[in-house]
């Protein structure tokens, strides 16, 4: 993730609560606690499945897609 002031950053997707927009993307951990991040919803989506994937959480390892791409 890249904060608005352009620091990286890595979050832990499976604390990730909540991803909104309003206009900024905010991440709310499981914790309560929010961040303020550059990247949209949709590629901060795309990120969690990836690394969803990596891990093999979902079953989801393959490259021919799911019904998480389609969201």
């Amino acid at each position: 993730m890249t904060k608005l002031n352009g620091k990286s950053f890595h979050i832990n997707a499976i604390y990730i609560e909540t991803v909104e927009s309003h206009p900024d993307t905010i991440i709310t951990l499981t914790n309560g606690k929010k961040f303020i991040v550059a990247e949209t919803e949709e590629e901060i989506i795309q990120s969690m499945i990836q690394f969803y994937r990596a891990i093999n959480i979902l079953g989801l390892n393959n490259d021919k897609g799911g019904a998480l791409d389609e969201e």
